[in-house]
């Protein structure tokens, strides 16, 4: 298994960068994501707090997770 040796959001591309140890670059492009897993303003703000304050769970919850049923459960109390 491969270890994030990086992680940062790229204002200027609007993607989370990773490094990985096997010297792999990683581009995940934020905006394609919310197009396909957001289905309202409260998941795209929960994703957009995730990649500005914890891009490292961001990732992994794109790379490992399941976005959709991680946005339902967090957003259907707040919105």
């Amino acid at each position: 298994m491969r270890k994030i040796l990086s992680c940062e959001f790229n204002l200027d591309t609007a993607c989370v960068e990773l490094r990985l140890d096997d010297g792999m670059l990683l581009s995940i492009d934020c905006a394609a994501v919310e197009n396909e897993v957001a289905n309202s303003m409260c998941q795209r703000s929960e994703l957009d707090w995730l990649i500005y304050n914890d891009s490292l769970a961001y990732t992994e919850l794109i790379l490992n997770g399941d976005p959709e049923l991680y946005l339902k459960a967090v957003t259907e109390k707040l919105c």
